[in-house]
């Protein structure tokens, strides 16, 4: 039997318009027009295509160390979701920084999915590469460096299913 067809996932480099400011979760005006204009027409698009239920977000960063001083995720994350105030966040790591950079981008889409009902119903999941991995899938190679082909967004479609218990 054939596994179902998915679509391929997409990547937002980062760019002039598409850029969070260092160290920031932040979302300039023209990241959030394209959210609300081509992300979320993309979104639309591929769930008509291929009955998607789930988007999931991932950021990542490149290797430059996070000088965001000592992150405060384990302690408010869940509020900071819960109430849209991610900018109460301070993040200690890339791992954090990613979190929440694609925290921002779901949290753009579900005000989306409030006004726009062919998104009712879909389910948007943010996680954090880091610095781990390079646009091709392979695991990235230390670099301390700024790089600003290592920063991006990635967003994958998918269909959730049924979770069972590994055995």
């Amino acid at each position: 039997m054939n596994p179902p067809v998915v679509p391929g996932n997409r990547s937002i480099p980062d760019n002039e318009k598409f850029r969070f400011p260092a160290g920031s979760a932040q979302l300039s005006e023209p990241f959030r027009q394209y959210i609300w204009v081509n992300l979320a027409s993309m979104v639309m698009d591929t769930r008509k295509k291929y009955g998607i239920d789930t988007v999931e977000i991932i950021g990542h960063t490149d290797g430059q160390p996070n000088q965001g001083g000592v992150s405060n995720l384990d302690t408010l994350l869940e509020q900071a979701v819960a109430t849209n105030t991610l900018n109460r966040l301070t993040p200690g790591s890339n791992a954090d920084l990613g979190l929440m950079r694609a925290l921002a981008i779901a949290n753009e889409l579900r005000k989306v999915q409030a006004k726009q009902p062919q998104l009712a119903g879909l389910k948007f999941r943010a996680y954090s590469a880091g610095q781990l991995y390079l646009l091709n899938g392979q695991l990235a190679p230390a670099n301390r460096n700024p790089d600003v082909s290592r920063r991006r967004i990635e967003v994958r479609f998918t269909r959730t299913g049924r979770t069972e218990t590994a055995r």
